[in-house]
């Protein structure tokens, strides 16, 4: 690796498994220091130890605003700063197939609760120690808030609030210096791996509508895909959404 992100902080949610704990090898590998909060504290000390280097993995229910306030006081008082912050975090249901009539309250609220109320409180949260170094903000959002899903409603709907939301911040943000962007994976994940495993043809099946004819690795894909919207490298990109998916969405 480059070290392009040696002496800068980091924090990201939902690090602990998937995508999230790939983006944690990636920014690792280039240097930087991560803060990478789990919501499972069993999912805390092996990270560190497999990671090493100068991480940290703090549990954070990213549904507490006290909590995304400890996670960003964890990057300050152990590294001195913070110069990116990534949401990942997403409901362990967004993958439920779901249709209208079966979204109740609930369900909404908790879909809510992760991927968009988390993201406010994270950019509130965050927001003075990014303007101090002039950081960055990359969150993980998806190709179903962009063209929609006929069978996910409610992931689709927080999904595209993500993309809206970024882009403000962008234009709100931008006379500070700091950048927000997004990034939309198609990635193998334990969930996706579990669904492999109970329809042996899904995964050539999916794989035949991928130009590169595979699905994105967490730690090889997308990680480094987030560690270039952290770095320099990206220094003129912002509210932009960049979407790490082999061809898969060539049409958004």
């Amino acid at each position: 690796m480059s070290g392009a992100l040696h002496g800068r902080v980091v924090l990201v949610t939902g690090a602990g498994r998937g995508v999230g704990r790939g983006i944690v090898d990636a920014l690792a590998a280039e240097g930087a220091s991560v803060v990478a909060s789990v919501h499972h504290e069993a999912d805390a000390a092996p990270l560190v130890a497999a990671v090493g280097g100068r991480t940290v993995a703090p549990v954070c229910d990213v549904t507490s605003r006290a909590d995304v306030d400890a996670a960003v006081a964890c990057a300050l008082d152990t590294f001195g700063g913070l110069d990116a912050v990534v949401h990942n975090a997403v409901s362990n249901r967004s993958n439920e197939i779901t249709d209208l009539e079966a979204a109740t309250p609930a369900l909404v609220a908790e879909h809510m609760s992760v991927s968009v109320r988390a993201l406010l409180h994270l950019a509130q949260a965050a927001h003075p120690a990014l303007a101090d170094r002039r950081g960055t903000m990359v969150v993980l959002t998806s190709p179903a808030g962009i063209q929609g899903t006929h069978d996910r409603a409610l992931y689709g709907m927080v999904k595209g609030a993500q993309r809206g939301f970024l882009k403000s911040l962008a234009r709100e943000w931008g006379p500070e210096g700091i950048r927000v962007n997004g990034v939309a994976p198609l990635a193998m994940t334990p969930a996706l791996e579990r669904a492999f495993a109970g329809d042996p043809g899904m995964e050539t099946r999916l794989s035949r509508v991928v130009p590169l004819g595979r699905f994105g690795d967490p730690a090889r894909d997308i990680g480094p895909a987030v560690a270039y919207l952290c770095g320099d490298g990206a220094r003129y990109v912002t509210g932009q959404t960049l979407l790490v998916s082999g061809g898969r969405f060539t049409a958004l």
